[in-house]
C-alpha cells in the first residue's frame, strides 16, 4: 500500500518538483497551494505525512503544524517543514514539527528526511 503524503506550499514550482520526486519513489502525493484548504484536504486524503512550507499567505506552516498537533486524530502525524527562513528550524521545532529542511535543499537530503520520518511513523 502506497504511503500518502500531503504537501502544502504556495510555490507551484516547488509543489510540482516535490510531487515528481515523491511519485518516482512510489508515494501517493496530494498537493495543495492554498493553506486555508489544508484541513479539508487532510480529512479527504487521510495522509501518512505532511510537508509544509513555513511562509505562506494567510496560514503559515507553523500555524498549521500547531493546529495539527492540537487535534487528537493527527497528533502523531509526521510533519516536515521546509523553508528559506533563517529562523526556520527554531520556528518549526517550537510549532511541533517532526523535522525541518532549509531551502534550497538537495533532493537526496529531502528524500532522506522523508524516508526517515516515514520509517519512524510506520514503526
Amino acid at each position: 500500500m502506497k504511503r500518502k503524503i500531503l504537501i502544502c506550499d504556495d510555490d507551484e514550482g516547488i509543489l510540482e518538483m516535490l510531487e515528481m520526486v515523491l511519485d518516482a519513489e512510489d508515494y501517493d502525493v496530494t498537493t495543495e497551494q492554498n493553506s486555508l484548504k489544508m484541513f479539508d484536504r487532510m480529512a479527504q486524503v487521510q495522509p501518512d505525512m505532511l510537508i509544509l512550507d513555513l511562509w505562506m499567505p494567510v496560514l503559515s506552516g507553523d500555524q498549521i503544524t500547531a493546529k495539527v498537533r492540537s487535534t487528537p486524530a493527527y497528533q502523531h502525524l509526521p510533519i516536515l517543514i521546509i523553508s528559506a527562513s533563517r529562523d526556520g528550524a527554531e520556528i518549526a521545532k517550537n510549532a511541533g514539527a517532526s523535522a525541518y529542511l532549509a531551502k534550497p535543499f538537495d533532493i537526496g537530503d529531502f528524500m532522506d528526511a522523508v524516508e526517515k520520518l516515514d520509517t519512524q511513523s510506520a514503526a
